[in-house]
């Protein structure tokens, strides 16, 4: 990663730079016994019909492309249990529309079996409140909540699986809360927003379009994944509490994505810590690109060649969350960066809600003229940005307060947002602004330390940025030998402390 403008580090690595989602706690009712008011009683009933799918059919459920059956073996209790036939092309998703009342917190939960199965609940003002499993052979119990908002009189709840997991089983669905009026529209089987909508037309090549957790990332250290011993992302989220990070970097040998010349992503290299960090609850970012090594973008040569690269990583790791590490000659490649903003177009069509964020040298001032231009690249072909996250490091500029400024250049790039998309609001555009410190020294004898990094935590309180980061984790835990930076932050401080303060930052 990250150094600022031309100013790349010479010495580190040739990189360059978990029970699944925490289940919502199932929410004890209040057993009221005979004493309990009607209008409690009422309160925690079950909304929903058919809910352990006794009458030994689907309705008023309904399934995604006949993929739902009711089946008479194996139910969790009773006699029957929904089976969803999720296959490679569908994620057999079944709801069931009920009415609700504004303003008010509804408590969901089911029992499910099988690989990667998720619940959820959609509707007008309802922010979905899906959890899932990994799964296995037993029974688990899935439980969450939700708030409707003020003008809510309906959600869907729902049920899938995922891309070639095969079949899932569902039975004692509950929704409890108070009822509203008859649904206006029958069940639905639309896709919930916030979920998965299957990828592109006509069967996948790879994995799922997106991934099975649908969790916020507003903190994710980046983590070079070209350090030796390899780092462990599941016990560095441990020790510093964080939920996910930003992996780096996968490169080009030729026109063939690599993880740092060394490891092919198609095989899945280190998928198991990305999958430990989606059970407890977290996720990852990818990173195209760093300080090191071919960036894809110049060594493909068309559009199509680039997306099939960018398309195949996606596939291999279920990827939500992109990342484009785009620095030292990269940045001022027209060419590359126009064929990288084509590609990142046509992979966000393959991928419905994939998350692409460009990463960026800043100098206090803001972007320079070739971030601005890459950055209207990605806007004008289409791309959908998540964020623009700046590297607020390596000014090279002697008793600079580097607190303050990255306090600066966060500032300076919401001004230059401003310009590019002046149609979003000041609350939009504060939510794509990324900040990436340096912890520590900087490669130029600087110092970011903890009280900048309590600032940073702060400004971004106080303004919702998108995402704070740093680079990076594993000097984090400040285990050096010999001053290297690229093991630890040259400065006193406790293991982890940099990851801990800026775990504090929830979005």
């Amino acid at each position: 990663m990250p150094s600022a403008l031309q100013h790349a580090p010479t010495h580190r690595s040739p990189a360059g730079r978990t029970k699944l989602l925490s289940l919502a706690a199932a929410t004890v009712l209040a057993a009221g016994g005979l004493a309990t008011l009607a209008g409690n009683a009422a309160a925690d009933a079950n909304l929903l019909a058919n809910a352990g799918f006794e009458s030994g059919a689907l309705d008023p459920w309904s399934c995604s492309a006949g993929t739902g059956s009711v089946v008479n073996s194996g139910a969790h209790s009773g006699t029957y249990a929904l089976k969803g036939a999720a296959s490679a092309s569908d994620t057999a998703q079944c709801g069931q529309t009920v009415s609700v009342q504004p303003n008010t917190t509804y408590n969901l939960s089911a029992w499910v079996q099988g690989q990667y199965v998720y619940l959820g609940a959609t509707g007008s003002g309802v922010t979905d409140p899906a959890t899932w499993t990994a799964g296995g052979p037993n029974w688990q119990q899935l439980s969450t909540s939700f708030t409707t908002g003020p003008s809510t009189t309906s959600v869907t709840v729902y049920l899938h699986g995922w891309y070639g997991q095969g079949a899932y089983l569902a039975d004692d669905v509950s929704l409890t809360g108070p009822g509203g009026g008859n649904p206006s529209t029958p069940p639905t089987t639309g896709t919930p927003t916030g979920t998965p909508t299957g990828g592109p037309t006509g069967t996948p090549t790879g994995g799922p379009s997106t991934p099975p957790p649908n969790v916020a990332l507003p903190v994710a250290p980046y983590i070079d994944m070209g350090a030796w011993p390899t780092p462990s992302m599941p016990d560095m989220a441990k020790a510093g509490t964080v939920k996910g990070y930003t992996m780096g970097f996968v490169t080009g040998v030729g026109c063939k994505a690599s993880w740092f010349n060394a490891y092919d992503p198609r095989t899945g290299w280190a998928k198991d810590q990305v999958d430990a960090l989606r059970a407890a609850g977290g996720d990852v970012k990818l990173s195209f690109g760093g300080a090191s090594g071919t960036e894809l973008a110049a060594a493909c040569t068309t559009v199509d060649s680039l997306f099939n690269e960018y398309d195949a990583v996606v596939n291999a790791y279920n990827l939500r969350y992109v990342d484009y590490d785009i620095e030292g000659a990269a940045i001022a490649d027209t060419a590359s960066n126009d064929r990288r903003s084509a590609a990142l177009a046509k992979l966000q069509q393959a991928h419905p809600g994939l998350k692409v964020s460009l990463t960026l040298p800043v100098l206090p001032e803001g972007l320079t003229s070739e971030g601005v231009a890459i950055v209207k690249s990605a806007r004008d072909a289409g791309v959908n940005l998540d964020l623009v996250n700046i590297m607020a490091m390596d000014y090279y500029r002697s008793g600079t307060d580097y607190g303050n400024a990255a306090v600066q250049a966060a500032q300076s790039l919401f001004g230059q947002l401003k310009a590019l998309y002046p149609a979003k609001t000041d609350a939009q555009l504060w939510s794509m602004v990324g900040v990436t410190p340096m912890i520590g020294e900087n490669d130029d004898h600087q110092i970011y330390n903890q009280a900048a990094a309590q600032q940073l935590v702060t400004f971004a309180k106080q303004n919702h940025l998108g995402l704070l980061a740093f680079w990076d984790a594993t000097r984090d835990a400040n285990a050096c030998t010999g001053g290297s930076l690229s093991k630890c932050t040259n400065i006193t401080q406790q293991p982890y402390e940099f990851a801990k303060i800026f775990s504090q930052y929830a979005g």
